[in-house]
Formats: C-alpha cells, sequence, structure tokens
C-alpha cells in the first residue's frame, strides 16, 4: 500500500497537522486506512497527540520528526499516526488514560505505542532525540519497542489487556446524592491545597483553574474560600501571565509566583477567566478586574475573530496563539526598557518601566516580562494615563513576528467564551459584548450546525463531525446565558432542541452521565465517558448545570430528574476527586443553593426588577421573566401566588417562594434573606 510511503497530512484541516505536513515522517490522520497499513504491514502504530500551541510538541518536532535519521527509523519501524487533540479530544482522552494507567503524569506531546487495532501497550510525553533529563533518547525508544512487539508477546500482550481493561471499565454507580455537608467538605478540601500566599494550588508550575476558583468562590461571601479565589485571581491579574499590553491571559505559570508564563493564549482559559473577573468585580469593585476583563475582551476582538463572515456576517472565535515566534518562547510578549524609550519618549518610557517592572538585566532571560506583582493597583489617574499609552505599545507590537494562530473554530470553546461575553455584558453594562456573543453564537449554531445536532471543528468551510457531548453541553450554556441575559425566546428553544439531542445520542445508561462521542460516531477501542474536568469543564459537570436551569426555565421537572440521577450517579466519582470535579461540584451547588428569580410584568418598573435581579451573581441564580403569570411554566408555584396586577418579582428555593416584592432595593433584601435562610 503505496500510502505508507508518504507524509498524508498535507489536506487535512487542522493548522497543527498540517504544521508536520513537510516532516519527512510518513505522517497519517487518523483513521480506518492507517490502521490497515499497521495491520496489512504487521507493524506497531506510533500515535504522536499534540495542538499547534504546544511548546514542547514543537520541541520534539524540531528535534526528532523534522530529523531525516530519526524519521526513518520511525518509518521503518512504526505507522506514525499523527492526531490533533483539540480535533479529536475523544482521541486524546482514550490513549491519555491509558498513559495515567501506566504511572505516568500525562501531557503533551503524548506518545503511545499501539497495536495495529489500535490497543495501547506503552507510551510517554515528550522524548528527547539522545537521553536526557533522565529521559531515554527517542531513537533507542524506538528500536526497544518495535523489538518488544515483535518478540516480547507475552509482556505486550499483558500490557494491552490490562490497558484495555481500565479502559472499558464501567464506572461505580452512587445510590446516594452528594448533599450539602459533602459540598462543604469539598469547598474546605480545595481551600486546604490552596496556595494562601501567592494563590492556585500550592507549588508551580500554577494553573487559572476555573472550575476550581469557582468552587472556592461558593463558599461564600466573607468566607475563607471565597478569598482565596479573590486572592488568585489578584495575583494573576498582577503577574505576567496576564498580558498587560495586550490583554488576555497565558496558558500558565511556570513558577509559584505568576510571574513567568508558558505564553500560550487559550481561547478556553480566557473565556473562563472572563466569568470569575466578572464576579471578582461584582463583588469588590476593584479596576483590576474589570480593566482586566475590558482589555481580554478587546484582545479577542483585535486577534480572535475566525470564520468566514458569510452567515448574517457573523464570526467566530479561533482557538489558540501559539507561545513561540522566531524560534523563541514568548518573544513577542517581552520589552527591554530602551525599546520603551523609543516608543513612548524618555519621561513615559520611565512611567511603563516602573509600573511594570521593566529594567535592565530584565525578570527573565534578560528581557522583561510586564508585571505588577506585589504592587498595589494604579491610582485613576495613573490608570487613564496608562491606558492613554497602551494603545502606542500595541501597535508597535504588531510589527514584531506574531505567534501562529490556530484559527480552527471549536463548537464547545466557542460555547464557553459566548457565555461568558452574555453573563460579563449584564456585569459590566457593555451591551456590545452582549451583540458579540451573539453574532458569535449564531456562527456555531448556523455553520456548525448537524441536523439537530452540532458539528466539533470547523475550519476553511469544512466541517469535522459528529460533534461530542461538550460542544451540545457548552453550546446550551450559552444559549441560556444569553436568555437570561435578555436576549430572547429564540435561545431557550434551541437550548431544548440540543438538550434532546444530548439525551438522544450522548447519554450513557451505565455510568449515569454522557458519553463524550455519539452513538453513530465510528468505533474506537473504547467509548470515552470520563467526568474529569481538563482544563475545561467536563461536559458532564456543564450539562448538570445546564439540566438545573433548564428545569427552571421551562418548568419540566424531567431536566431536574435527570440531573438529580447524574448527582446521584456520579457520588463516588465527585468522592474520590474533588479537584477532577470541580465542575459537578459546582452543578450541584446551584442544585441545593442556587435561587430562582422570577420577574413579572412590563415596562420601565419591571425593567429595574429584571436589571436587580441580573445584578445577583450568575453562578447562583436562573432568572425567569414573564410578561403576565399566565405565561409562566404549568404549575409553576409562583402562578398561585396574587402579583397584586404591577410588576412583582418572586425568589424561588425549590417550590418555596418569597411574597411579590415591587421595587429592586426590596428584592435585593429578599435574595439576601432566602440565602440566609
Amino acid at each position: 500500500m503505496s500510502t505508507a510511503l508518504q507524509n498524508n497530512l498535507a489536506h487535512e484541516t487542522s493548522p497543527y497537522l498540517i504544521q508536520h505536513a513537510g516532516n519527512p515522517v510518513h505522517w497519517q490522520p487518523w483513521g480506518e486506512e492507517g490502521l490497515a497499513l499497521a495491520r496489512a504491514q504487521n507493524k506497531p502504530i506510533l500515535l504522536s497527540v499534540g495542538y499547534a500551541a504546544c511548546h514542547w510538541c514543537h520541541v520534539m518536532a524540531h528535534e526528532s520528526f523534522e530529523n531525516p535519521d530519526i524519521a526513518a527509523v520511525m518509518n521503518e519501524l512504526f505507522i506514525n499516526i499523527k492526531v490533533d487533540r483539540e480535533e479529536r479530544p475523544d482521541i486524546d482522552q482514550i490513549y491519555m488514560t491509558a498513559l495515567h494507567a501506566l504511572g505516568e503524569q500525562g501531557g503533551w506531546p503524548l506518545t503511545m505505542f499501539l497495536t495495529p487495532g489500535g490497543e495501547p501497550f506503552w507510551g510517554g510525553t515528550y522524548f528527547p532525540p539522545e537521553s536526557r533529563y533522565g529521559r531515554p533518547g527517542f531513537v533507542d525508544v524506538l528500536r526497544a519497542i518495535a523489538k518488544a512487539y515483535h518478540t516480547d508477546f507475552e509482556r505486550v500482550g499483558r500490557n494491552r489487556q490490562a490497558l484495555l481493561g481500565v479502559l472499558n471499565r464501567i464506572p461505580q454507580r452512587g445510590d446516594r446524592a452528594f448533599g450539602a455537608d459533602g459540598l462543604a467538605q469539598a469547598i474546605a478540601a480545595l481551600a486546604g491545597i490552596t496556595d494562601p500566599v501567592n494563590g492556585g494550588t500550592k507549588g508551580a508550575p500554577k494553573f487559572p483553574n476555573a472550575s476550581y476558583l469557582e468552587l472556592l468562590w461558593r463558599g461564600g461571601p466573607g468566607s475563607e474560600a471565597r478569598k482565596l479565589m479573590l486572592l488568585t485571581l489578584e495575583r494573576i491579574c498582577q503577574g505576567g501571565i496576564r498580558d498587560h499590553v495586550g490583554g488576555g491571559f497565558a496558558r500558565y505559570s511556570v513558577d509559584e509566583y505568576w510571574l513567568v508564563p508558558h505564553f500560550e493564549k487559550m481561547l478556553y482559559d480566557n473565556a473562563q477567566l472572563l466569568e470569575l473577573l466578572a464576579l471578582a468585580w461584582q463583588e469588590t469593585k476593584r479596576d483590576l478586574y474589570r480593566q482586566a476583563a475590558i482589555e481580554l475582551v478587546e484582545w479577542l476582538q483585535r486577534e480572535m475573530l475566525a470564520g468566514d463572515g458569510q452567515i448574517s456576517n457573523s464570526l467566530a472565535f479561533a482557538a489558540s496563539l501559539d507561545a513561540d515566534s522566531e524560534g523563541h518562547e514568548g518573544r513577542f510578549y517581552v520589552w527591554r526598557p530602551h525599546e520603551l524609550v523609543e516608543i513612548l519618549g524618555v519621561d513615559d518610557a520611565e512611567f511603563v518601566a516602573h509600573t511594570f517592572d521593566i529594567a535592565d538585566g530584565g525578570n527573565w532571560e534578560g528581557q522583561s516580562i510586564p508585571n505588577r506583582l506585589g504592587k498595589d493597583d494604579l491610582e485613576p489617574a495613573l490608570e487613564i494615563g496608562w491606558q492613554d499609552l497602551r494603545p502606542r505599545l500595541i501597535a508597535e507590537r504588531a510589527k514584531r513576528v506574531a505567534p501562529a494562530r490556530d484559527d480552527k473554530v471549536l463548537a464547545d470553546w466557542n460555547g464557553l467564551a459566548i457565555a461568558a461575553l452574555a453573563r460579563a455584558s449584564v456585569t459590566f453594562d457593555r451591551p456590545d459584548w452582549l451583540a458579540l456573543a451573539q453574532a458569535a453564537f449564531r456562527f456555531v449554531a448556523e455553520s456548525m450546525a448537524d441536523g439537530p445536532r452540532l458539528g466539533h471543528s470547523w475550519r476553511e468551510g469544512r466541517l469535522l463531525k459528529p460533534g461530542l457531548a461538550s460542544d451540545l453541553a457548552a453550546m446550551i450554556r450559552a444559549a441560556l446565558a444569553l436568555h437570561e441575559a435578555g436576549a430572547g425566546q429564540a435561545y431557550l428553544d434551541r437550548a431544548l432542541g440540543w438538550a434532546e439531542a444530548i439525551e438522544r445520542d450522548y447519554a450513557d445508561a451505565e455510568g449515569g452521565g454522557y458519553f463524550l462521542t455519539a452513538e453513530d460516531a465510528a468505533a474506537l477501542i473504547t467509548r470515552p465517558r470520563s467526568t474529569l474536568d481538563d482544563a475545561v469543564p467536563n461536559a458532564n459537570g456543564i450539562m448538570a448545570d445546564n439540566l438545573v436551569r433548564l428545569a427552571a426555565l421551562t418548568g419540566e421537572q424531567r431536566w431536574l430528574q435527570r440531573g438529580d440521577e447524574m448527582f446521584t450517579a456520579l457520588s463516588p466519582a465527585m468522592a474520590g476527586n474533588v479537584f477532577g470535579h470541580a465542575s459537578l461540584l459546582n452543578a450541584l451547588d446551584l442544585r441545593l443553593h442556587g435561587l430562582e428569580i422570577v420577574v413579572l410584568g412590563s415596562g420601565a418598573a419591571a425593567d429595574q426588577l429584571y436589571r436587580s435581579a441580573l445584578d445577583q451573581p450568575f453562578p447562583s441564580r436562573t432568572i425567569l421573566r414573564a410578561a403576565r403569570i399566565e405565561e409562566l411554566p404549568a404549575g409553576h408555584a409562583v402562578r398561585q401566588a396574587d402579583a397584586g396586577g404591577g410588576p412583582a418579582a418572586f425568589v424561588c428555593s425549590g417550590q418555596r417562594c418569597s411574597l411579590p416584592v415591587g421595587d429592586p432595593a426590596a428584592l435585593a433584601e429578599t435574595i439576601r434573606s432566602m440565602r440566609g435562610a
């Protein structure tokens, strides 16, 4: 079969795969053809999984995959398959689980060795070309693995069987719901692993894990957990992980102080951080959080819009920006004092250098990463001065060689961004952000539609389908956020249609949650069903929150029953790994402690009540608005109430609702009273 004799990535849609189309390695995309080659030639498969913004993926590519001698060994001994983990998180989830079962920590590039049937038997992550960093050299690994596959049948078979056993294990189902006491203990446990000085989890590296930080926030006003969440977000906003010039945040910090980032920027991190910034500003009114949010959205609009704009002039958001440019990590983002002088003049350069720690000798590899660690918030007059100077630095920086952009549109990541924009638009009173969210929603809903479902990845008019549970879950979340923000009934209707689709095609009857892949998706060696959060919240956690909100907004108790079934079935998993199930625990908190705010009536007085309801933190409230009481869902508790004939609001917890209130101050007081009950 001659296709084994060439690299077959040139016509793929993924920018990451296209990056490797010129390698001397005979890469194949994932699919039956590559597996058939392995069977026909009786060769093991080398599966390499990475993504476009991954620094160590680039390092291994330069050291090994671009090296003709190493490529020759790979081509001789293996069928080599390359996968973009962002395009195929289902494949990544399966083989990363297998790597963890081997006792490895995991990470990317993921390097797995498979039988021709796709069954894993050994693996690792980054391998240097020669032995170093305590790791064996890649060529030595290749020869040893190929030899073992052809001669050590017992060991390979034993590994294969053990890993398949892990991958096909049906999760233990719970028979009792994870209750309020367990939730409080989980929040306390997460507070216990949080760095009390720098925020985030203790030690390095530090990741801005949003689901964990939201769960800390749910500890409540004045709690130690809430204080730690705010501390973490403060340090993130002060640190070098924030792009103080261009806006947005990098993937993570390599140190414990949030100073030195791993410079790639991911859409999903920034989407989730935007929601946290809105929550932090809502509580503290610190300009630190408001300005970081504004700059983040400016960056999304300036650098991350993608798509063809053909559908109602709508655009969605690209996946990521690389860490490297001109072959160096972070070069685009660092500064030297003389550059500031050339751009701004002596006096303004001195102000910026002092404000953002830019000095001769630098704070990282002889250059400076702008940061404000250990400094107070800028006074308003100085903040205005900085905002006047910042566009000049952005314009000058744009002349540098920019990091590569992965411009594929992912439905699930866009869902996170759309929900964040909708919620932040309300908090910061930015209707233009709501319009941006609606435009991105329109693109995904129309350009990425796959019948009643969604595709997963879109690029240059090509849609990768079928989509994943995460795509539907995140876009349902986006639709509900837009609906609650006042964008209209059509978004709730769309959410309901997608909810029916995910129940029909992704529900896991044995495990109690959802499979990642659709029932009609091409078969893999197992159907992935993990409930663990990754850098993004797990589809199960997102859907649990959606189900609680859908029940409140529609009055259909089947959605709440489905959510309660999930909380019960997945309770052993939540108890066994609190950090990994933070998104599920966040949804459980909404179920146990969330309030439903019902606003009745039309006109200015009703609008004021609705605005007061929107001012409540979005993680713990659902808002239902109707012009007349008869428009409420049948059986809703408020339908039995006397609204007094004018605009009124009710606050409900379960089937218990407050008396009607007619002004915003009374509504806020009623909410405080109900939360304390």
